[in-house]
């Protein structure tokens, strides 16, 4: 990496120029930044708002799933099967599909290389188990901080390749050049917490040959999340430089903690708590589910349930589905204004009608799952300590007693399967910038769980494997990069600017801008998505965002990282809400992970009436044939075009002839 000072409209700013720039430090970023390495690409640093932020350092549940081929047992399995599972879900390209199933056991293995603990038997298999959306026990778990570990793992090998980690970084801009299919990154824009009170305002400039852009996901953009609060996503950088996004409309919400964000699936609900709500105060408490199943026995079993078909599911709301509860959490809590708790303290105690709990109620499938565990203990508690005891140390360690008090609880946002488009490589349509993580979004309308870790891990090796063959230039000459960025640089320093001199009367506070944002995205852009709502929203967000650009004002230096990030999300949640009615206007109804009224459908249950009735989306429907990508055009005006679903490609299987391309060096090429 060479370091310089450029000059750019009569300021001068540090510049780093260097071939790669990782923005971001999570588990996705980190891998990136160690293959390069391991490719021979020692010229990579990371740019980081915080080490140790974000939902690869702070997220978890009960046992976080890692997602890979099978490696144990003796039940047969594939790549080719693993690409389909994985593209099983809906609008999943399959050549991307077949990219992660095929990269999978390397990625895992270079993960216990470098020693994240996943567990495995004395003859050397590694167990799997089931998770949702999957056919065959594929997953595995390091434990409840299994992301954690995988973070603190990548980093102690960057620290050892001595890969240069720029933290209390905040990437601000993507700088990218040329127009159509000839736009190439050029480089990124950052904000030096530490010198934002100098006069530079902190503005750091990265010259680089290609960017990955792990930035994890939107986590910032909704009220009720289970993201860390330190993950709000920069997908307006991605949009800006010109990237195109698809499936941004397949969001993943589930239920989880709200005084601790963290996910409750799993063993949160296989132990079959009580499910309580109370008023405002806590006071008229009631176990509501009793209200909705026909006997303790079918309200036990969709909670135990509930703990491997986490997220919401409209096809499993009918029929008292697992995904019903989650219907009602969100009719206690947003509709009724109430709170709901899960309980550890006592079993199901039903009412007049309902019998109290015993494990002899449950279904075969829960009851087998528990007698084999040895977890038929008495309180719900008991047997989350006996399955999973590390669940209830993670809450302890955060101030929350399971054993002591209710844990309470919310439908939340918790992933997005859609994201910016990519190749096989990961490259996305701009030339040498590469979205890797959550950032990009491979996954369709439904995955396994634990399938987005495992993305993360083999797209950046993709990605450094391509850069390491097809983009080891060096970057352009200060000079050169001067004239080609000095326009986005100026553009975004005058921005900065004039944030910093607004007065008071008559702009637009940085916090009062993202309490809108997730107003109106937890309101039309959630769990439940009314077409009217949507187009209203979407006209409202736009209107904010452009008053955000006209507006927004930061009343000091130090305020600038917050008052652009207010500018990024509520860019993202104007495009966003133009997906989502995209989806709607061609007819989209409820599929994935949220639920779309439709007063021709039916309600997951009577009682709750006809404005919960809705229509499930079909794999015939144009919608399911068909991807929706969304770039930002001219005038900041979003450009949306459907494109076919890719199917699986057949197997590459004549050993001659790939071993000819692979001598040849045509395994690693450009596409089209």
């Amino acid at each position: 990496m060479r370091t310089s000072r450029v000059r750019i409209g009569g300021r001068t700013y540090p510049l780093h120029s260097l071939n790669t720039l990782v923005i971001g430090s999570g588990a996705a970023g980190l891998n990136a930044a160690v293959r390069l390495h391991e490719h021979g690409q020692a010229d990579v640093a990371v740019v980081t708002s915080r080490l140790g932020a974000g939902a690869s350092a702070e997220s978890g549940s009960d046992k976080q799933t890692y997602y890979k081929l099978s490696l144990s047992g003796d039940r047969p399995d594939s790549a080719a099967e693993m690409a389909r599972d994985l593209a099983a879900g809906g609008s999943a390209h399959g050549d991307i599909a077949l990219a992660e199933a095929q990269g999978s056991l390397e990625a895992f293995f270079h993960l216990v290389a470098l020693g994240v603990p996943f567990p495995h038997d004395r003859f050397g298999a590694y167990v799997g188990y089931k998770t949702d959306h999957d056919p065959r026990q594929r997953a595995t778990s390091a434990g409840p901080l299994t992301s954690r570990m995988m973070f603190e793992k990548l980093l102690a090998e960057c620290r050892r390749r001595r890969v240069r980690v720029f933290d209390g970084h905040e990437a601000i801009a993507l700088l990218a050049g040329g127009r159509g299919v000839r736009r190439r990154v050029l480089g990124a824009v950052a904000l030096d917490r530490a010198g934002l009170g100098s006069r530079e305002r902190g503005f750091i400039l990265f010259n680089a040959v290609n960017v990955i852009a792990a930035t994890g996901g939107p986590g910032g953009l909704y009220e009720h999340s289970v993201y860390p609060e330190s993950q709000t996503g920069s997908h307006g950088l991605l949009f800006e430089a010109g990237a195109t996004a698809h499936n941004l409309t397949e969001s993943q919400f589930g239920l989880a903690s709200t005084k601790f964000r963290w996910n409750v699936s799993g063993a949160y609900q296989q132990a079959v708590p009580r499910y309580v709500s109370t008023d405002a105060r806590g006071g008229d408490e009631r176990e509501f589910l009793n209200d909705y199943f026909p006997d303790m026995g079918a309200l036990a079993t969709a909670v135990f349930l509930k703990g491997y078909q986490w997220p919401f599911d409209p096809r499993k709301a009918r029929g008292g589905g697992s995904s019903l509860i989650d219907v009602l959490v969100h009719e206690e809590t947003v509709v009724k204004g109430r709170r709901v708790f899960l309980d550890f303290r006592a079993d199901p105690r039903g009412d007049g009608r309902l019998a109290p709990f015993a494990p002899a109620l449950l279904g075969p499938e829960a009851f087998a799952y528990l007698e084999r565990s040895g977890a038929l203990m008495a309180t719900p508690i008991a047997r989350l300590r006996k399955m999973n005891p590390p669940a209830v140390a993670l809450y302890r360690a955060h101030g929350i007693d399971l054993a002591r008090e209710p844990l309470e609880i919310a439908v939340c946002a918790q992933h997005n399967n859609g994201g910016f488009r990519a190749s096989v490589w990961w490259e996305s349509n701009v030339r040498g910038l590469f979205p890797v993580g959550e950032v990009c979004g491979t996954h369709g309308v439904t995955r396994p769980g634990g399938s987005a870790l495992n993305a993360g891990q083999v797209g950046g090796a993709r990605a450094a494997l391509f850069i390491a063959r097809r983009r080891a230039g060096r970057p352009l000459s200060d000079a050169a990069f001067a004239r080609a960025a000095g326009p986005l640089v100026r553009a975004r320093r005058e921005l900065a600017e004039a944030m910093l001199g607004r007065e008071q009367a008559g702009s637009l506070d940085p916090a009062a801008c993202l309490a809108e944002v997730r107003r109106r995205m937890s309101a039309c852009g959630a769990v439940v998505r009314d077409a009217a709502a949507v187009r209203a929203g979407k006209d409202a967000a736009r209107g904010l965002w452009l008053r955000a650009r006209r507006g927004l004002r930061a009343a000091s230096p130090r305020d600038l990282p917050r008052a652009f990030k207010s500018l990024d999300l509520a860019l993202t949640h104007a495009v966003y809400l133009e997906a989502i009615a995209e989806y709607l206007d061609r007819g989209g109804k409820s599929r994935g992970s949220y639920l779309v009224p439709d007063p021709a459908g039916e309600p997951p249950h009577p009682r709750l009436g006809g404005r919960w009735a809705f229509s499930l989306a079909g794999p015939d429907d144009f919608v399911g044939r068909n991807i929706l990508e969304v770039r930002l055009g001219g005038r900041g005006r979003p450009e949306k075009r459907w494109v076919p679903v890719r199917p699986v490609p057949p197997a590459e299987a004549w050993f001659e002839t790939v071993w000819d391309d692979f001598r040849n060096d045509r395994i690693v090429a450009e596409e089209e």
